[in-house]
């Protein structure tokens, strides 16, 4: 599982580092260090206004988003066509080097609006990545939507 948000920066041509522990959960966990990086959903700020970052996943755990995708039945043709070009169609396979660093290609990086300040933020399966200013959008998004019921709350355990 990928757990934690891990700050650190992105340089003008898009290289970074994920973190450590993620690198040691692809690894240790997943049994590859290969994984593919895309646009995440996009989330609904309200008033029009849509945040996105980018979504980090385990290789194995695409293939199996395509397949599942693939053999989908629920979604309408204008959905299908939508995950296909926001989701599927820019993704990349991606490995880091010896040293934890990656490149984020310049299609991923200006859709997420990465361009210092960043996070890698590990979201059990999957590791999200986001520009610090569009995180914290999504943040207060995520404080309006949170169940204001605390029996709902303790029902997950927490």
């Amino acid at each position: 599982m990928f757990r934690g948000i891990y700050e650190t920066t992105i340089d003008a041509k898009g290289r970074t580092s994920l973190p450590a522990k993620f690198r040691e959960v692809l690894v240790d966990v997943h049994g590859d260090d290969r994984f593919v990086i895309t646009n995440s959903a996009p989330v609904d700020l309200g008033a029009g206004t849509f945040s996105s970052g980018l979504l980090i996943f385990p290789y194995a755990k695409w293939v199996e988003f395509e397949e599942n995708f693939r053999s989908s039945k629920g979604l309408t043709s204008a959905q299908r066509n939508s995950i296909m070009r926001t989701i599927i169609s820019p993704a990349v396979e991606c490995c880091a080097d010896k040293l934890g660093r990656l490149l984020i290609p310049p299609h991923l990086r200006k859709g997420a609006a990465l361009e210092r300040d960043i996070l890698f933020v590990g979201v059990m399966d999957k590791i999200e990545v986001w520009s610090q200013a569009e995180r914290e959008k999504v943040r207060i998004q995520d404080l309006k939507n949170f169940p204001s019921d605390s029996e709902t709350v303790a029902e997950l355990g927490l």
